[in-house]
């Protein structure tokens, strides 16, 4: 709970203080990274910071809890921490780097506000600050005893069983334990953060979907091949998976974790995505199919062309394993060459839902946005309508608080 004290501080300050949190965040990261090049070493994804993505997640995090608390000084916003804490345990966050952070983020503010910054400012942000850390802190430390993780040492080698070619730029890889300990449970629709050390000798980390089943012991992953384009560089760990990783080779691992995952309950189900977000998708299916569900179950999905829909003979095989389930896909190009496939995008404007449907989003953010729109005006409450962002989550911290 924030102290009366500094919520009128904050309160005052926030326009000024939020104004300039893309320069303080900059600022923030290049002086640490700068005195600390370890934490780029399996920590923080060079992708992210080429594209500023991380900063603008990170400040749009920082506002958007500001705001909250101001808005409800009691009550916290569990969503967002909750989005921020799992991916946190997927990389090994611990306690102490949230001091290493409060360091050079508040050394940051100071330079980039300068005399604005009294000791009453400090002092009130130092509070915002601290609660939103106390808070991720505690619930990583259970999300981590619930994995049966030490987060100072999170990985885990895998086996490369088999590695399958999708599409062009799309790869799966089935994995088993290099070791005979027990698989750490997962749920339908998590991801696992995948640690590859780079030419340069660098580790770099990033999250996949289990685009498997859940149970057992084997785990499948698959890995879009992400271009360079003119404001961002290729994807450094998909393109290293693409070119070196085959059957027989070794992969580093985390536990699963994610909050958003598949509900067991018997509500209808709507599962969209576009491009490579089918990867939770095609888990889902996969547990709804090995546990035989009932549920009734639409499954749309937009892509490029048939030839570029990575798991499109895995979703039509798992549909047809699901007796109350349907598929339609959306193509921009070659449409025809998927029977009763659509042309162009994909519009919802004619789909009739059961009362009470459950709906799952995961695919870019413009599309994400688009469809949830649609999903609004036809009546389908926020509540039961998710998402999963692959990378840094900057639609949740900038709009949804």
């Amino acid at each position: 709970m924030l102290s009366p004290d500094s919520a009128a501080v904050v309160r005052a300050t926030l326009p000024a203080v939020g104004g300039a949190l893309d320069e303080i965040t900059a600022r923030f990261y290049g002086t640490m990274f700068a005195e600390q090049p370890d934490l780029l070493d399996g920590l923080f994804n060079r992708g992210n910071q080429a594209t500023g993505g991380q900063r603008r997640a990170l400040a749009g995090s920082i506002a958007a809890f500001a705001q909250a608390l101001l808005a409800d000084p009691e009550n916290r916003p569990d969503v967002l921490l909750s989005r921020i804490a799992h991916k946190h345990a997927a990389l090994g966050v611990t306690e102490d780097q949230y001091t290493i952070v409060h360091k050079y983020l508040f050394r940051a503010i100071a330079e980039v506000l300068g005399e604005a910054v009294t000791p009453q400012v400090a002092a009130a942000w130092d509070e915002v600050y601290w609660l939103m850390a106390g808070a991720l802190i505690a619930q990583e430390a259970r999300l981590y005893q619930q994995a049966q993780v030490d987060p100072r040492n999170p990985w885990r080698k895998w086996t490369v069983v088999e590695r399958r070619e999708e599409t062009p730029d799309v790869v799966s890889f089935l994995l088993r334990p290099a070791d005979e300990d027990p698989v750490p449970p997962a749920r339908a629709g998590q991801y696992v953060s995948v640690r590859v050390r780079m030419p340069d000798g660098v580790h770099q980390v990033r999250q996949y979907s289990l685009s498997g089943a859940p149970g057992g012991r084997l785990r499948r992953v698959t890995v879009k091949r992400v271009a360079s384009l003119s404001d961002a560089p290729e994807g450094e760990v998909s393109n290293q998976l693409h070119r070196t990783v085959g059957a027989g080779d070794a992969l580093t691992l985390s536990a699963p974790f994610g909050d958003v995952v598949l509900d067991e309950a018997d509500s209808p189900l709507l599962l969209v995505s576009a491009g490579i977000g089918c990867t939770p998708m095609v888990g889902m299916l996969e547990h709804l199919a090995a546990t035989g569900a009932t549920r009734p179950v639409t499954v749309l999905h937009a892509d490029r062309s048939p030839a570029d829909h990575a798991l499109r003979s895995d979703t039509r095989r798992l549909v047809g394993r699901l007796p109350a389930a349907r598929a339609e896909f959306w193509y921009e190009q070659n449409a025809a060459a998927e029977p009763g496939a659509h042309c162009g995008l994909m519009d919802l404007r004619e789909l009739e839902l059961p009362e009470g449907t459950d709906v799952y989003l995961c695919g870019s953010l413009p599309f994400m946005r688009a469809v949830r729109a649609q999903l609004l005006d036809s009546g389908v409450p926020a509540r039961h309508i998710r998402y999963e962002v692959f990378g840094p989550d900057l639609w949740l911290a900038h709009t949804e608080v």
